[in-house]
């Protein structure tokens, strides 16, 4: 059996090797950075000095806001710092680090979409007893319980990467540490991670589905009941902006993880990878801002209030 040299750091191949690209790159994603954090951060602001906004709705979109500020915070400053400066080298501690993290706020995202579609469930279906329901208690120990169980399956998925070992090629294909990259390095046997990946991540993904999916059957069937046609525009708007989120981030996530490894290919998973970790956060504020009347009457209060203050 031939010596193997145990890799210590990664190379990681980035967004493009043409040097001329790399400033446009920098450019282009430091804007889309920018505008998620600003947005992101926007409405957390609008939720915690709005009074109006202080509703369970308003406290899981909050939640969803800091979880795409800090997923978007994981990945992108490094791809710029390597944009500029084209170092790209990163350490396997450092890298399984970016990686739990990165999962960690993804998952929690995952779980966190499933308490808002509860949260509209009980909302629609059951609106006398909303407040009731939808305490401020049960809203905390939801959004905890999402935090928790994300805790858990990054937990999980990395401590089963932690037990691999890297003993080149050390050219990591993408921009960040990712979980089928990095399996792809791995001179040890990984079928226990991939395991891990099906049984963990499947079972809970299609519990989630199940948690996310299930509550607007009942949902739907009471919108289509409501005289009023302003109120059911109204349902449907928001119930249509919590899906279009479920829909592109599953559907990124899914594609990623969930593949046979004959099919993966460098320049399409490097396209998706840019997707949900720049674009989905990006979109979220957007999607949810763009539809929702209530967080626009805010933003215009809010800029009342600046404009009285300064008077």
């Amino acid at each position: 059996m031939e010596n193997q040299t145990t890799v210590s750091k990664f190379y990681l191949s980035g967004l493009s090797n043409l040097p001329k690209a790399q400033l446009p790159l920098f450019l282009l994603f430091l804007f889309f950075y920018l505008m998620t954090f600003s947005g992101n951060l926007l409405i957390l602001y609008l939720i915690f000095t709005d009074g109006h906004l202080h509703t369970p709705m308003y406290f899981f979109l909050g939640n969803l806001a800091c979880l795409d500020l800090c997923s978007s915070s994981t990945t992108v400053p490094r791809m710029l710092f390597d944009l500029l400066t084209k170092r790209r080298l990163i350490s396997v501690a450092e890298c399984i680090t970016q990686f739990f993290f990165f999962l960690f706020f993804a998952i929690s995202e995952v779980f966190l979409l499933a308490m808002m579609s509860y949260d509209r469930y009980i909302a629609v279906c059951h609106p006398l007893h909303y407040m009731q329901i939808m305490n401020q208690k049960v809203c905390v120990q939801l959004a905890s319980g999402a935090g928790f169980l994300g805790l858990g399956c990054s937990l999980v998925q990395t401590l089963c990467l932690l037990r691999l070992t890297f003993c080149g090629p050390n050219i990591l294909q993408s921009f960040f540490c990712d979980l089928p990259q990095l399996l792809q390095l791995s001179c040890t046997d990984t079928f226990i991670n991939i395991m891990a990946i099906f049984l963990v991540g499947g079972l809970l993904g299609l519990a989630t589905l199940v948690m996310t999916f299930f509550p607007y059957v009942s949902i739907f069937t009471t919108v289509f009941k409501i005289p009023a046609k302003d109120k059911r525009l109204k349902v449907f708007s928001t119930c249509t902006s919590h899906l279009t989120v479920v829909f592109i981030f599953y559907g990124t996530l899914v594609y990623n993880y969930f593949r046979p490894d004959t099919s993966y290919r460098f320049a399409q998973d490097r396209l998706v990878s840019v997707f949900y970790t720049v674009i989905i956060p990006l979109l979220n504020p957007l999607i949810y801002s763009l539809r929702n009347q209530e967080l626009k009457s805010a933003l215009k209060r809010a800029v009342r209030r600046i404009f009285v203050a300064r008077r």
